[in-house]
């Protein structure tokens, strides 16, 4: 199925719309409301957490190095991997080394990216989810829909249907009922298993700690349980001290859930140590670039890593809530996954979705950080096109293809020929009309009504404005 008829298919799907939009606006309501009454001064908490970011980023090969060396002295095995393959390569061979053939996971968009769960069924291991909505789209073998609430696209009866169906318990639709199944369900893996995995909100480089945020308690369970426990940390998750993710985690959670604080916050400083009564024998932390390096050298783009990943750019975006986020085929949707998707994965594989964005603005208003979302994705739009063959970020550019360059340099040249441009007006005006009918054979046209309505052509402005000439206004 390509991308079109992907997007028509979810444009059509009435429960999806619903189900979106019930989700977008309950966390848009919840965040709405939680700033009013708790937060006077957010704007300037934005800006305290955009000159973290900045700041981290600008001297980000110092503070890895020094989380590596003061990691290690606590105990964590620290790797670094520097593309997908790398990652998983290292994530297998412990689990092979320690005979382990079944994984838990805490929710990580980072093993997403790397697509662990693929790579790692190949090879004889099951990895299984333990987030609520990653247990309820792994069960119906689908990708996140959402970076921070994947299964937002199914309503509970649709749930209580997919535990019925697959999990063979009786149908329930009450959220407690459904918890209550997914927590049984779990119990008895995490009473055998040996290894677990997560990922990273803030990796602290002063300290040699990595911080997890999460609502359910089986993240935790995932980190503390098993003798051995791999977290996943992109290079872009580092800041210096403990104060500066404070800033970011105050900022994270309303713009996430609309909540003022996580319900667990798991700070992990060394594997168990002597007398303790849990934790993991074992702590591995993978250290991962995947092109992040290529993006932090090009100043305007580097931007894009300040991302915390809390979600609200998709849950204010209107596209994103029409057609939801696996009608972009790419690991991160919504404007967010616009900006990075191309520059992680390439813009000849995933450029197209820099036109899944009508550049409203909404993205760059609420993102905590500041991140210029709208003007990043209008930029990498011209990057994409651009006439000059040559690389940006490391990928290679896709250059604007025959029909749309012959078509914009029509539209210059009428644009820039005033007896050519009337013509043009004047012919929409009498006969644009007729093209309603025949929209769906005319080239170009049929194109762009496959998607839109076909727009109410008014070509009369000019004709106007020229009657007007000696008006005289008071």
């Amino acid at each position: 199925m390509n991308t079109t008829q992907l997007i028509n298919e979810k444009l059509n799907d009435e429960q999806l719309r619903k189900n979106l939009e019930f989700g977008m606006s309950l966390l848009q309501g919840n965040r709405k409301k939680l700033l009013k009454e708790r937060y006077p001064d957010w704007e300037s908490l934005r800006e305290e957490g955009r000159k973290v970011k900045q700041n981290t980023l600008s001297r980000l090969p110092e503070l890895l190095e020094r989380f590596e060396q003061k990691a290690t002295e606590n105990g964590i095995k620290v790797h670094w991997a520097s593309n997908p393959n790398e990652a998983n390569e290292i994530i297998y061979n412990i689990a092979k080394e320690n005979n382990v053939g079944t994984i838990l996971k805490g929710k990580s968009m980072a093993s997403e990216e790397i697509h662990l769960n693929s790579y790692l069924k190949h090879r004889g291991i099951k990895a299984i989810e333990t987030d609520l909505g990653e247990i309820i789209i792994q069960l119906i073998d689908e990708p996140p829909v959402h970076i921070v609430v994947p299964a937002i696209h199914k309503n509970r009866y649709q749930i209580g249907e997919i535990f019925e169906k697959h999990l063979k318990v009786e149908r329930f639709s009450e959220p407690e009922d459904l918890n209550a199944v997914a927590r049984t369900h779990l119990r008895k893996e995490f009473k055998t298993f040996k290894m677990g995995i997560s990922g990273v909100n803030f990796a602290i480089a002063d300290e040699g700690a990595i911080w997890l945020l999460e609502n359910e308690g089986n993240g935790r369970m995932s980190t503390t349980v098993p003798d051995i426990h791999v977290a996943v940390c992109g290079i872009e998750k580092i800041v210096e001290k403990f104060d500066d993710a404070v800033i970011l985690d105050t900022l994270l959670i309303p713009s996430a859930t609309g909540q003022s604080i996580t319900c667990y916050n798991n700070i992990i400083t060394s594997p168990r140590k002597e007398g303790d009564l849990d934790g993991p024998k074992e702590v591995h932390v993978i250290l991962l670039d995947n092109h992040r390096s290529d993006i932090l050298s090009h100043k305007h783009y580097a931007k894009a890593l300040s991302c915390i990943r809390c979600g609200t750019c998709m849950n204010h975006c209107p596209v994103y809530d029409k057609i939801g986020g696996h009608a972009y085929g790419a690991t991160y949707p919504g404007p967010i996954g616009e900006v990075i998707s191309p520059q992680l994965f390439g813009m000849d594989k995933y450029g197209y979705i820099l036109n899944l964005c009508s550049l409203c603005g909404r993205c760059s208003e609420v993102c905590p950080v500041k991140i210029p979302l709208s003007e990043m994705i209008r930029d990498l739009r011209y990057e994409k096109v651009k006439e000059k063959k040559e690389k940006i970020l490391g990928i290679e550019r896709v250059g604007a293809k025959g029909g749309e360059k012959s078509a914009f340099g029509i539209f210059a040249w009428l644009a820039t020929t005033p007896w050519a441009w009337r013509a043009l007006m004047w012919t929409i005006n009498v006969f644009g009309s007729l093209g309603k009918p025949f929209a769906s054979i005319i080239p170009g046209l049929k194109q762009w009504t496959s998607c839109r309505a076909y727009p109410q052509l008014d070509a009369s402005f000019h004709s106007e404005v020229k009657n007007m000439e000696g008006v005289i206004y008071e």
